[in-house]
């Protein structure tokens, strides 16, 4: 089998969890024998080109398109897998391969097909607005980057592909990171049969970690989208004891200036760090917390407290109520609830050697769930359906 990999990279510097599980995946196909050939495509050309043409290109690019004929041609490939088309590879990709009798699978790693900025969110709230619907709220709301312009070809690209039914026709299998996200697809209207469910896995787990060096963790972008202003209000209620806020990104200085405003002196801003570094204050954190007011797909930070061996307390909401198993391997807390999320804080720090039965379960949880070896029998699962309809 010869499986060409199609991967659209937001930033080449800055590798997001979608850039994560593709290279991931590239790696554990070629272990396995399987012949992959990639096709890559990075957003940092935007800078350098005409946003008209940017706008043209996200509904149809035609030098993909043209990229892709010539390299099934020369490459012969049995299966295209896509992980992400925003904004060069463009929907044009998925008519090249099934020019050249190439069947499609895509995996979904945001709602980006109905919803202009990708995150189902509008004004720090879940926002559904789009969902099965013309998305015309999405661009007079400036639903991507807070512009109607930005937001324009978004939405035309997702209103008009799904007029000419490239969703439904033009792609063979989709695969959704949970049934949270399966069902949320199927209400915006991709046939039900063809979404399987396959999680994301880690290549190279960590081994547990089941003591701690007296601390919480938040890891990920400091962003609108993942509730920190929660999570900071919530940390003034807690003391004695450390919070690590390990990442980068726009709400930063503001974060700051908050915690500071309430007299907060428990919080350690680390900045971005390695994948590595990263693992490394995962195994010697008591707790993880993801207090996210949007839906999630998947949260790989999950995955990655799960393989270090410690629970996570998490939004009850979207994919992260589906992962998080309340009790047993973390808790979830109402979202956006600062009280909610300080009393389950409370409670885990109170609680230490539930805390760390919590954390063995979620290593059990990870070794059943996401390891390479059982997600790579998932994903040739799915292959060999779609090969064999074919």
């Amino acid at each position: 089998m010869k499986v060409l990999l199609i991967h659209n990279f937001y930033h080449s510097s800055a590798p997001s969890g979608e850039d994560i599980v593709f290279k991931s995946e590239v790696e554990l196909l070629r272990k396995k024998g399987i012949r992959v050939i990639t096709y890559e495509r990075y957003n940092d050309e935007i800078a350098n080109v005409n946003r008209w043409k940017v706008a043209v290109e996200t509904i149809w690019s035609r030098r993909t398109y043209k990229e892709l004929i010539d390299l099934i041609k020369k490459e012969k490939t049995d299966i295209a897998h896509f992980h992400n088309i925003w904004y060069l590879v463009s929907p044009s990709a998925y008519y090249a391969c099934q020019e050249m009798g190439v069947p499609v699978v895509q995996t979904l790693h945001n709602f980006r097909m109905f919803c202009v900025n990708g995150l189902m969110m509008r004004n720090g709230k879940v926002c559904e607005d789009c969902l099965g619907r013309v998305p015309w709220r999405g661009v007079v709301k400036g639903c991507y980057r807070n512009s109607v312009f930005y937001s324009t070809p978004v939405a035309l690209t997702e209103f008009s592909h799904k007029i000419a039914k490239s969703w439904e026709d033009k792609v063979d299998a989709y695969i959704a990171l949970t049934e949270f996200v399966r069902k949320k697809y199927i209400e915006g209207g991709l046939p039900e049969e063809k979404i399987f469910i396959k999680p994301n896995f880690l290549a190279n787990p960590p081994e547990p970690c089941f003591a701690h060096k007296g601390y919480a963790i938040f890891l990920g972008r400091l962003s609108m989208e993942k509730g920190l202003y929660t999570l900071i209000e919530a940390w003034k209620d807690i003391k004695g004891f450390t919070l690590k806020m390990v990442g980068d990104g726009p709400l930063k200085e503001g974060l700051k200036e908050f915690a500071l405003k309430y007299g907060i002196d428990n919080i350690e801003w680390m900045g971005r760090k390695t994948h590595q570094e990263c693992l490394k204050l995962l195994k010697g954190s008591m707790f993880v917390i993801l207090p996210s007011q949007c839906y999630e797909t998947f949260s790989m930070t999950i995955l990655e407290a799960f393989a270090c061996g410690k629970p996570v307390i998490a939004s009850n909401l979207g994919a992260m109520a589906e992962l998080v198993e309340d009790g047993k391997t973390g808790l979830l807390f109402e979202p956006g609830n600062p009280e909610d999320l300080a009393n389950k804080m409370k409670w885990m720090i109170e609680h230490e050697d539930v805390c760390i039965e919590m954390g063995r379960n979620a290593r059990s949880e990870f070794e059943a769930k996401y390891t390479a070896e059982k997600n790579y029998k998932i994903l040739m699962d799915i292959y060999r359906s779609v090969l064999g309809e074919k």
